[in-house]
């Protein structure tokens, strides 16, 4: 438990906040695994490079990666001011989502369920 007033510990949780430009993409219909494929791919380079490597991967996820990298630049661009040139990907991870759950006949009266997986997709930028 911590100790002091609510506004002092409120303060506290605050101070320590991450100030880095990222952009979170929530309910992405897209597996983590899938997901994960890509953002490997683009982990640790530059936005330039990560941008190329996005527009010529043939998965599905990297649609959606590269609309949420563009995104992260222009808030690293217009929030924080940092130059687009210098920037990396310091952070890019996916969370697990909500889970769709469908029914699909089946022989002699059976059903299987169909799992439609969703993730939380987060890209966190940074200045070399």
């Amino acid at each position: 438990m911590a100790k002091g007033h609510r506004s002092q510990i409120k303060r506290e949780r605050n101070a320590n906040k991450d100030t880095r430009p990222s952009a979170k993409l929530s309910y992405a219909r897209v597996s983590v695994q899938k997901a994960c494929f890509v953002l490997d791919a683009i982990r640790g380079k530059d936005v330039q490079t990560a941008l190329g490597i996005v527009a010529y991967n043939p998965r599905y996820a990297s649609e959606l990666i590269e609309k949420l990298l563009k995104s992260a630049i222009a808030n690293a661009e217009n929030n924080n001011g940092m130059d687009p040139s210098k920037l990396y990907v310091a952070e890019c991870y996916a969370n697990k989502g909500p889970i769709m759950k469908r029914i699909k006949p089946r022989a002699q009266g059976r059903a299987y369920r169909i799992e439609k997986r969703m993730s939380h997709i987060t890209i966190v930028l940074d200045e070399r």
